[in-house]
């Protein structure tokens, strides 16, 4: 393949080919360039481009993103590398050209940035942010340590949704916090790190949530996906009814599975940097959090008539208490008493139920916002920039959306506070990049009226009469202070501003207003009006949590949970008011305007298509209010009020090149002076554009529309010549392919004919050759066939006469020895015949198979018992030559016992088929014969326990007999002490009976050292293998055979007196156990049954 470099007019052309702002679009696609411009067809243009899943729209530089509510093939790492490093209307409207955008501002001209999305809750903001800052990962630079950054970057997201989102009843993945991403950036624009800011999470959200919604994710997904041991080291259990800080009706969300985040959750903790014993413990606070809600209280009474509260079941106390390292007691006390500190007194009081309950909640609440703040600052310390070299910073802020909810109270405040300094930064930045862009291109700037929302702003953060600084005036003030009083202040002090509202307030237009009730008052807000309960907003601004608590919580033996309270020190004790929560988040909001106004903001503006969350419905009322509340109309009328449309000197001409005769096809001079030439042979009126430095500026879409239908009127002309010259081009070399192909076909074809005739003449040859060959093959082969007839006569002729000549000759001899040579002929075939015969009927290799071929003759017996005799033989060393050492030497005693007792002894028989093992007893093994086996150091031929007879009364005794090379020794069964130890060559005899008892004799040597106790007397089962193995041993070692007399009386030598030892038969009361008795001082008399 080869590759071929394109020129710089070939990229244009092909981008060209590309979808970009103004080809092939649905609708419009930047709202600038709308015709007419009114608020019935913007909606209809968003619509239009919605059911057609356009989700984006411009409005200049500003991206409109309406969530679809469902996955759109436009995320696609394709669609991030179409995106990459084009111009920013080059192709249709994505969040990818603004954050492209973005991207190449910060790396290329070392502006930083920062992206602001906006819009209520559940119009996609989060999943805005998520695909901004995948697109910069995704187009960054490359490497082990950047891409480690990225990951720990993209995976604090779902981290911080798993503590921070909640499902709402309008998002099920509604953010309950404000986030803002500074992502740090190198000289090469690789990212070195992170830092996130958060503000003022819902922690009321922890012990109470409005119906339909639900508490933080973290606490169903702990329940869904932990394992049952991690649940049982949290002390929980995996039902949600178990929890009162959790509500039943939406426990499960559809799509949702909670098993599943909680793994991307723990996965994405050791991916940002947390260690082990750090994950147990944040879930271990959770874990703390979700009980105490289980936590109850029953009133009690004290004697000097106060109220005082008890816990009803310390069980759950206790494992809170287990799980946090606190010690019961200290809990309990601060759950029930309240000490105030006044200079250098301390005051006790009790609490009642009610405050018990407000006690825990506030712990629940201050002990999660706790958690969460410093997860936000583990992240930080994880994702932090490594180096502490100049640093290019690109900042996205997604914050909660303008909320107006049918209760709204001090959450629904604040955030609505924070939109509308969002809005005041949006349109000052807005008009001041409008305005800096015409100065820079030096076109005259024209003022623009627009709704200004500082008046808010002011009527919400005025350090005097704002109702921030009214309801921190009240929470400080002494004395009673309530709700109520602080609506009766405000009611004195906004009374005249036209856009609070309250029914109490001076105001008498609002006496009688019936919607708006008395515990509440409205605000005009730039998105709408709200109203506000009262009820709660001075608790929830003085976020108070009990001094007493915050010292038990600091007590706790869990690191984590005592770092979260510093102030519980009694050593670092102040008595300073801390500040309340809405003077911080005041001060939160300033340091962040004033951190965005040092930036080159970029707006995403997310809309919300319908309260279902449901796709392909599109709520025209809702998207209305929108519109309105985001000043997106005033927001085009800004870009138009000037100039409508604007581009650069090089894509204008690119573009517009064809409509004039001297730029097309190729303009050779600068780019400014093409365009001039182009709009000056169009007859454009001076007044509908302006040259600025680098761009021309069109006033009117008209003017613009009038262009691009000019194009592709000319579009369409150049295709028609495009595609006549084409056609005629293809004509041509139609005819000149077949003017060419008709030669080539016409050679072919001659070429073909002369082969087929040369053909056809060579066969013709062929068969006469073949014809002439065979006349003269077959005249050969008669006249060789007549030939060897005449030889074959001749010799048979010849034979015939030397055969008679020869008969004659000795016709005498043949007579004399004719029966001699046919007698031998005879034999000679009856013995081939004999012994194939016996080669098929040969019997089996078994030496104890008896089968053998009959004898066919007579005359072949001897050879016959010969035959069978050597078969034997043979067969019986084939079986022989398969036995190892170890069974020929079994057999070889099984063959001495054989020669031994086969017909003497009526025992034998039995033993037969029983294997000879010699050592029955394991010596060597059994502790419990250690001092017998380090008394015997020969190897033992047989050890066995045998009956010794005592001659006094015939009653048997158990010893160990054993049986060594060189001796015959006794042993005590129990302590296996040797008693006696006879030599080989002094044993003389063996005597036995015939019948089937295992009594047995051993004769000594007379005069021999060991008979000076006499003979032994003994009975042993194994009688055949003990006499077997004393018989070879003994003729092994003194090469003289042991004499085995066997005999139903015989005498026994016991120390002076010899003992005659008589077998009879005779039925016996132990069944059939031989029994020895003794009847005189001669005779022992054994009863065999």
């Amino acid at each position: 393949m080869k590759w071929r470099i394109l020129t710089s007019e070939e990229k244009m052309a092909k981008m060209e080919v590309k979808t970009s702002l103004l080809d092939n679009m649905i609708g419009v696609g930047d709202m600038v360039l709308l015709e007419p411009l009114n608020e019935d067809s913007f909606i209809n243009n968003l619509k239009k481009r919605f059911d057609h899943n356009e989700v984006y729209t411009y409005i200049g530089s500003v991206v409109i993103s309406i969530n679809p509510y469902r996955s759109l093939p436009i995320y696609t790492p394709e669609k991030v590398e179409e995106y990459r490093n084009r111009n920013f209307y080059e192709l249709s409207p994505h969040i990818f050209a603004l954050s492209d955008e973005a991207y190449r501002s910060l790396r290329d001209q070392d502006k930083d940035q920062c992206i602001l999305i906006t819009g209520e809750s559940g119009a996609g903001k989060t999943e805005a942010s998520k695909l901004v800052m995948s697109y910069v990962a995704a187009v960054c630079g490359k490497g082990a340590e950047v891409n480690q950054v990225k990951e720990q970057l993209l995976q604090s997201n779902p981290v911080l949704e798993a503590f921070g989102n909640a499902k709402t009843v309008r998002n099920d993945n509604s953010s309950r916090f404000g986030k803002y991403m500074d992502i740090e950036f190198d000289f090469k624009g690789d990212p070195l790190g992170g830092v996130i800011s958060n503000y003022l999470l819902e922690k009321s959200r922890v012990v109470k949530q409005p119906r339909g919604e639900r508490n933080f994710h973290i606490f169903y997904q702990i329940l869904s996906g932990a394992s049952e041991d991690f649940l049982c080291k949290l002390k929980l259990e995996r039902d949600f009814s178990r929890y009162n800080y959790l509500g039943l009706d939406s426990a499960k969300v559809n799509g949702v599975d909670d098993a599943a985040n909680f793994r991307t959750v723990r996965n994405a903790m050791q991916i940002v940097g947390f260690m082990d014993h750090e994950t147990q413990s944040v879930f271990e606070v959770v874990a703390a959090v979700l009980k105490l809600g289980n936590i109850e209280f029953k009133p009690e009474s004290r004697v000097n008539g106060l109220d005082e509260s008890k816990i009803k079941d310390k069980n759950e106390l206790k494992e809170i208490c287990e799980l946090t390292g606190i010690d019961q007691s200290v809990l309990e006390r601060a759950f029930s008493f309240r000490t105030v500190e006044a200079k250098q007194e301390k005051v006790s009081t009790t609490l009642n139920v009610a405050q018990a309950y407000y006690a825990r909640d506030a712990l629940a609440k201050n002990l999660y916002s706790r958690l969460f703040s410093w997860l936000v600052t583990r992240i930080n310390e994880s994702i932090k920039a490594q180096t502490k070299v100049r640093k290019k910073v690109m900042g996205v802020l997604d914050i909660y959306g303008f909320e107006i909810f049918e209760d709204n109270s001090f959450e629904q405040f604040i955030i609505n506070y924070c939109n509308e300094k969002l809005q005041q930064i949006f349109i000052e930045l807005t008009l001041k990049e409008e305005q800096e862009e015409y100065i820079r291109e030096g076109i005259e700037w024209t003022h623009i009226e627009y709704f200004n929302n500082a008046i808010i702003c002011d009527l919400i953060e005025n350090n005097q009469t704002g109702i921030l600084a009214m309801l921190d005036e009240e929470c400080l003030r002494p004395g009673t202070v309530t709700d109520d009083t602080f609506l009766e202040k405000l009611n004195q002090v906004c009374a005249t501003h036209q856009h609070f509202e309250s029914r109490m307030s001076k105001c008498s237009r609002f006496l009688n207003d019936t919607s708006l009730p008395h515990s509440c008052f409205r605000i005009q807000h730039y998105a709408g009006k709200v109203m506000y309960q009262v009820e709660g907003f001075v608790d929830k601004n003085n976020d108070l949590l009990y001094r007493d608590l915050s010292q038990a919580m600091w007590k706790a033996s869990h690191s984590l949970i005592k770092a979260l309270f510093p102030e519980g020190n009694p050593a670092k004790i102040n008595l300073k008011r801390p500040p309340t929560a809405g003077s911080q988040f005041k001060a939160s909001v300033a340091t962040l305007m004033k951190n965005l106004q040092t930036k080159n903001p970029n707006y995403i503006r997310c809309i919300k298509p319908n309260d279902k969350k449901a796709a392909h419905i599109f709520n025209d009322a809702l998207v209305c209010h929108q519109i309105r509340y985001l000043g997106l109309l005033e927001n085009v009328r800004v870009r138009r009020a000037g100039y409508a449309f604007r581009q650069g000197y090089e894509p204008c001409l690119e573009r517009y090149k064809m409509l004039c005769k001297q730029t097309w096809p190729h303009w050779r001079g600068p780019a400014r002076a093409g365009v001039e030439v182009l709009f000056n042979e169009l007859e454009i009126p001076e007044e509908e554009f302006s040259f600025g430095r680098s761009k021309i500026f069109i006033r009117n879409p008209r003017t613009l529309f009038k262009l691009e239908d000019l194009r592709k009127q000319r579009l369409e002309d150049l295709a028609t010549l495009i595609e006549k010259i084409y056609r005629g081009w293809k004509c041509r070399t139609r005819f000149l392919l077949m003017k060419k192909s008709q030669i080539v076909i016409a050679s072919w074809y001659r070429r073909y004919a002369q082969q087929k005739k040369y053909q056809k003449i060579k066969s013709s040859a062929v068969i006469v050759q073949s014809y002439i060959r065979g006349w003269k093959a077959r005249k050969l082969l008669r006249e060789l066939k007549h030939q060897k007839r005449c030889n074959e006569a001749a010799t048979i002729i010849a034979a015939y006469w030397h055969g008679t000549q020869v008969r004659r000759e000795y016709r005498k001899f043949f007579r004399a020895n004719a029966g001699r040579k046919i007698y031998e002929f005879t034999l000679q075939r009856i013995m081939q015949k004999y012994f194939l015969e016996m080669k098929n009927k040969m019997p089996s290799l078994s030496p104890i198979d008896k089968n053998w071929p009959a004898r066919p003759y007579l005359f072949l017996d001897s050879t016959h018992k010969e035959l069978k005799r050597i078969f034997h033989l043979w067969r019986c060393k084939k079986y022989r030559d398969q036995f190892t050492d170890q069974q020929k030497l079994i057999y070889e005693e099984k063959l001495e016992a054989s020669e031994l007792f086969k017909d003497k002894k009526a025992l034998y028989p039995a033993s037969v088929g029983q294997p000879f093992q010699g050592a029955y007893l394991e010596i060597s093994k059994n502790p419990k014969y250690k001092k017998l086996k380090d008394a015997v150091d020969e190897k033992i031929i047989i050890a066995e326990v045998v009956n010794k007879i005592n001659r006094a009364n015939g009653k048997a005794t158990s010893r160990i007999f054993l049986l060594t090379k060189n001796n015959v020794l006794l042993a005590d069964q129990k302590s296996g002490n040797i008693k006696s130890e006879v030599p080989l060559g002094d044993v003389t005899k063996v005597s036995m009976s015939s019948q089937n008892d295992g009594f047995f004799a051993v004769h000594l040597k007379e005069g021999s050292g060991a008979a000076g106790k006499g003979d032994f007397l003994l009975s042993s089962d194994h009688l055949i293998e003990m006499a077997t193995k004393l018989y070879r041993t003994t003729l092994s070692q003194t090469k003289q055979k042991l004499n085995i007399e066997i005999s139903d009386e015989f005498l026994v030598q016991f120390r002076q007196d010899k003992v005659c030892v008589k077998f009879i038969q005779g039925s016996q009361k132990n069944g059939n156990i031989p029994t020895c008795k003794r009847k005189n001082n001669r005779l022992l008399e054994v009863a065999v049954p």
